[in-house]
């Protein structure tokens, strides 16, 4: 659930600090690998990535659940140098980014299910320097806690595949959650507000726009310092 605020709606829920239950939860995927078939949409879409990767020995960005685009555009203008593909479940929203589109040959867009894309990515040989997950749904209600990344049979791939990861959210609860999941399996992460940037993607954006305080949590690596 959510209220107006300005020209977009801010976090209503019934959970105010990290889910008491969220240890346990992680702990539990940690033990237990997900064995669900991989969709067959997610399976094409990985190996046409792996098409356009051919040859490719430097260092991969990921945009998880990217939207129309306008971050993996982002990340590809700056970061020159990396291969950045852009990954969201809904062809409608891909579809969309011919107006975000900056003409860099360096990043991909493709359909595919993360769960399922995140399991591939840790069984390849890619070599993931960053990850991001811009904006994903909070779930805000207590009751919705597994539905959220961290606290979803998704983590132990997701945490596998870099632990160089940059989570941004309007709800600093989500945030605090994912560095308590992201701790046990050794990152570490800072937390800081976002201030006088230019906003990164279209929710980032509508929520400056309404006033709202959006906050990232860097993520990254014991073995990385």
């Amino acid at each position: 659930m959510s209220e107006s605020c300005g020209n977009s709606r801010s976090i209503s829920t019934n959970q105010t600090s990290v889910h008491d239950k969220l240890d346990d939860i992680v702990k539990k995927y940690q033990q237990n690998e997900s064995k669900r078939p991989i969709s067959e949409h997610t399976d094409l879409a990985f190996e046409q990535t792996c098409d356009w990767l051919e040859g490719w020995q430097g260092p991969i960005i990921l945009d998880s659940c990217c939207g129309v685009g306008e971050s993996t555009a982002n990340l590809a203008n700056k970061f020159p140098d990396h291969k950045v593909i852009g990954i969201d479940k809904s062809e409608a929203r891909i579809g969309k980014h011919h107006a975000y589109q900056k003409g860099d040959s360096n990043y991909l867009l493709i359909r595919a299910d993360v769960n399922d894309f995140w399991r591939l990515v840790r069984s390849s040989n890619w070599q993931v320097s960053q990850h991001y997950l811009l904006y994903p749904n909070p779930y805000p209600k207590a009751s919705q806690v597994q539905k959220r990344w961290h606290a979803s049979a998704a983590m132990p791939a997701l945490m596998a595949i870099t632990g160089n990861i940059q989570v941004r959210s309007n709800w600093l609860v989500y945030l605090m959650e994912f560095a308590r999941a992201a701790s046990h399996y050794g990152v570490r992460s800072d937390l800081t507000s976002i201030v006088q940037e230019d906003a990164f993607t279209p929710f980032e954006r509508k929520y400056q726009q309404s006033g709202q305080t959006c906050w990232k949590l860097d993520c990254y690596s014991e073995e990385g310092e």
